[in-house]
């Protein structure tokens, strides 16, 4: 309902959406990027893309889905702009070292991080779109024009994998 005020030209329903959608949309980019820096910039090319894009929504469709294809999309081209840059810059050769002292909080975060990089993209995808945003399988299945049973498929193949390589961790500490 918001959506369709926002296609109206309803201010206030477009600051509730925002503020309503934001976070989730945000939680994602995190989950992707490990920056909050370039999180938030995503967030904000997200939300311009979307004020370009609201005459595309068809109510009564569900939001999410449109709006989490929206932000994949700004996501990829982001990725992607980010590339070509870090491919014309050159590295500093004597980078200070990061500091050593790390609770065991943070390693665990990038434990998982480093084992969710080992992960194909798109069950990547699947396990940030259902365990970080929290979208179900029938929304995930429509933003990734797939279906239901797809979806399941990857995200099982996803905690296979992540249950072999956490298993194979503990065996070699």
């Amino acid at each position: 309902m918001l959506m369709e005020r926002y296609q109206a030209a309803d201010e206030i329903a477009a600051t509730e959406l925002v503020r309503r959608v934001s976070p989730v949309l945000y939680r994602s980019f995190l989950a992707h990027t490990r920056s909050p820096d370039i999180s938030e910039d995503l967030l904000q090319d997200t939300w311009i893309r979307v004020h370009k894009a609201r005459h595309t929504y068809r109510p009564p469709a569900p939001v999410m889905p449109w709006l989490y294809s929206i932000a994949e999309h700004t996501r990829l081209d982001g990725y992607r702009r980010r590339q070509r840059r870090q491919g014309r810059e050159s590295t500093l050769e004597n980078a200070p070292e990061p500091a050593s002292e790390q609770t065991d909080d943070v390693v665990q975060r990038l434990t998982l991080q480093k084992l969710m990089q080992s992960l194909p993209e798109s069950q990547r995808q699947v396990l940030i779109m259902l365990k970080v945003s929290g979208l179900s399988l029938e929304e995930i299945a429509r933003i990734q024009g797939s279906t239901v049973g797809a979806i399941k498929l990857r995200a099982h193949r996803a905690y296979q994998t992540l249950r072999a390589l956490l298993g194979g961790e503990r065996g070699a500490q």
